[in-house]
């Protein structure tokens, strides 16, 4: 029994080891329309124009739940307004629904029921996002990247976990 408790402390600290060390991925997530939300006073078009949306963001509408609704479409169906082949509805009923963009591509939304002929559409490209910056150039005489904070933080919890289990059986 002693020895499943050592093996599951130690399967822990290994795994929040590598947890530790994943690199965080950040996502945006876009008030569609601003403060002004998804209305019919807005031109979605100046308000998308200055943002990069990428792959794993999210677009939140604030809508009037009684009057609009948020109707995802191909681009001939964005242009001419027509709602009457959705390719998905995301319209869920509170007049706050979140839609991912988790595939890279172009997505077009329509509001329905006369609104788009009034400029509630919004056309956003979702890319994928940009590597890293990469790293100046390593100098001879400094020290090895092994003594980085990414790796000696870690590896001090997985020592000094290891330690207080072998101390709890001695």
């Amino acid at each position: 029994m002693a020895a499943e408790k050592v093996v599951a402390m130690v399967v822990a600290v290994i795994v929040c080891a590598v947890v530790m060390m994943v690199p965080e991925v950040d996502a945006t997530k876009y008030t569609v329309g601003g403060n002004q939300g998804w209305s019919p006073n807005v031109n979605f078009t100046i308000w998308a124009q200055d943002k990069h949306f990428y792959n794993g963001d999210w677009l939140f509408f604030v809508y009037d739940r009684n009057q609009m609704n948020i109707i995802e479409v191909n681009k001939t169906n964005y242009e001419s307004c027509n709602s009457d082949t959705p390719l998905q509805n995301w319209t869920r009923g509170a007049g706050r629904d979140v839609v991912p963009l988790n595939v890279t591509r172009n997505y077009y939304f329509i509001s329905g029921k006369g609104f788009c002929y009034g400029g509630m559409k919004l056309a956003v490209r979702v890319e994928n996002p940009p590597p890293p910056p990469t790293a100046s150039p390593v100098k001879s005489d400094s020290p090895s990247p092994i003594y980085s904070g990414q790796f000696v933080l870690p590896a001090v919890f997985a020592i000094g976990a290891l330690w207080d289990i072998v101390l709890q059986f001695w």
